[in-house]
């Protein structure tokens, strides 16, 4: 099973007389899992079941799902506000008319604001249910839609990912093959740097000379980073023919693998082994960086 990218999006639309709706799917990285669930108001039992489907969909990630209605051919209720009106007539009665003032039309009345209350006609319980049902199915399709965005993108990335891991192990092979990192090529090296600063061939002590050379191969041994970044490597292939959500577990590696190649760095005397080290680090960073993007 190819891995999944964190990034996608989807959109699906549907109908459910006397409404038209549509879902909008946004998958963004993010560390964990992040739903940011927008539903229009009237709407709102959609939500905690709509929640609960992108979390069961999706493990890791930013997810923006936003849902938006069309009412069809909806029906306008009017209606009179009586207690106002009444108010208002029986005020006015008190009013006394002058030659100034004219009794209040009815035309006057309804005009003033709150006496006509307009509003679109509401649905029952069957409706809203049934429609309910239609935007969830259509989330399921928006979903569907956007895993599977997501799975191609995934393996794109899963090609670029497994090259990266198969030059990190061409570079980890190199270097366990170093001519430079043998005893006696530090042997040697240690005795032209003595000949150098001394001037005193005559005056060398072999055995101390072939110590000083042991002394300093154990210390600038990378024999323990190399059998790990091997290990590492082998778990890198591993978590990239999982299927399972592995982008956590690929970002720690990946962070142990920038840690074994640093040391290598800094405990390397030879130049050839420090430009390989130098090279891995920058493989290593490379495949870091892609390894964000993973769920």
């Amino acid at each position: 099973m190819a891995l999944k990218s964190m990034t996608g999006f989807a959109r699906t639309s549907g109908a459910h007389a006397p409404y038209a709706f549509a879902w909008e799917l946004k998958a963004v990285n993010a560390k964990g899992l992040d739903l940011r669930l927008r539903v229009p108001s009237g709407f709102d039992r959609i939500e905690p079941e709509a929640r609960a489907r992108l979390t069961a969909g999706l493990a890791r990630g930013t997810c923006y799902a936003t849902l938006t209605f069309t009412r069809q051919g909806a029906q306008t209720q009017v209606r009179v506000n009586e207690p106002l009106l009444r108010m208002l007539v029986d005020t006015l009665a008190q009013v006394p008319v002058t030659g100034q003032l004219r009794p209040a039309s009815i035309d006057g009345l309804l005009a003033v604001r709150g006496v006509i209350e307009v509003s679109d006609a509401a649905d029952d319980e069957a409706t809203i249910a049934g429609v309910t049902q239609a935007a969830l199915a259509g989330l399921d399709a928006a979903l569907d839609a956007l895993v599977q965005a997501r799975a191609d993108e995934g393996r794109a990335l899963q090609d670029v990912l497994t090259a990266r891991v198969d030059t990190i192990e061409r570079l980890v092979l190199a270097a366990e093959d170093t001519p430079g990192r043998k005893p006696e090529a530090i042997r040697a090296r240690l005795q032209q740097s003595i000949e150098t600063l001394a001037g005193a061939t005559n005056m060398l002590d072999p055995a101390r000379l072939h110590q000083e050379a042991l002394l300093l191969a154990a210390k600038a041994d990378v024999r323990e980073e190399i059998d790990r970044l091997k290990a590492h490597i082998g778990a890198a292939r591993d978590l990239l023919a999982s299927d399972q959500p592995v982008g956590r577990r690929l970002d720690f590696l990946a962070q142990e693998f920038s840690r074994e190649a640093n040391t290598l760095c800094a405990k390397s005397n030879d130049p050839v082994l420090t430009g390989l080290g130098m090279d891995l680090r920058v493989e290593i960073e490379q495949f870091r960086e892609q390894v964000q993007n993973i769920e």
